[in-house]
């Protein structure tokens, strides 16, 4: 069965609706508030770094293209591809970025070689799985990630304290012009999508799509707690 009109309609306010108290807990997080005064330990940003510029981007990156090529809609196929190229050259401007004012920070510099932590892990197994699993799917899983990162970083810009010791990798980690326009095509997309579905891929689409975003709150977790196996071979 395919879901009305209205249903694909109304699902805009559905899905940000769900996300919005997540999205509370996540600009609350001790690694987002302690990067907006400050007082966030060192080692924790570098780890922040290494994780999402080794790990998790590439991984988005590479499930963006898999939805490319399974796309049934042009123009989705388009958009797509484009997303998964400006989400790798994002990648590496923000590591390129991040190495040249570390040592103004006082922090390292990423380690290129860096294990991704247990939770890391999880995320990019998360964004494989979906996008093998349907293009519903694939868009609930990664629609979270791109609506995360625009409300997050305008935080971020916003609520800086003058004077932070990560003032200036604040403003070094702001999106590109126009990534507002960027994050509108995702949840079009997502609408078109479930307009022309099924009630099967309604539903694949939202669940992954709750199930992304406490994604987002694990990756703050996971840079704030820095976490280890706690059994190894």
């Amino acid at each position: 069965m395919t879901p009305t009109r209205e249903e694909a309609a109304m699902l805009r306010d559905r899905l940000i609706a769900s996300a919005d108290p997540v999205l509370r807990e996540v600009l609350d997080h001790p690694f987002w508030a302690g990067l907006r005064s400050g007082s966030l330990p060192g080692e924790a940003l570098t780890h922040f770094v290494e994780q999402d510029t080794g790990h998790l981007l590439p991984a988005y990156g590479r499930a963006l293209a898999r939805c490319a090529a399974s796309a049934a809609d042009d123009a989705h196929a388009v958009f797509f591809a484009r997303a998964a190229v400006g989400t790798l050259q994002a990648r590496d401007r923000l590591r390129e970025a991040f190495t040249k004012v570390a040592p103004d920070l006082g922090l390292r510099a990423p380690a290129a070689d860096a294990p991704a932590d247990p939770l890391a892990r999880a995320h990019c197994s998360f964004f494989q799985a979906a996008a093998a699993t349907s293009p519903a799917a694939a868009l609930g899983a990664l629609l979270p990630m791109a609506w995360f990162n625009h409300r997050v970083s305008a935080d971020l810009a916003r609520r800086c304290a003058p004077g932070s010791r990560y003032a200036p990798w604040a403003a070094l980690y702001q999106p590109a012009e126009g990534y507002a326009r960027v994050v509108e095509r995702y949840l079009s997309v997502a609408e078109e999508m479930a307009e022309r579905g099924s009630d099967r891929d309604l539903a694949q689409l939202t669940d992954f799509f709750s199930l992304g975003v406490r994604y987002e709150w694990t990756f703050a977790e996971s840079a704030w707690a820095r976490p280890d196996w706690p059994v190894k071979p």
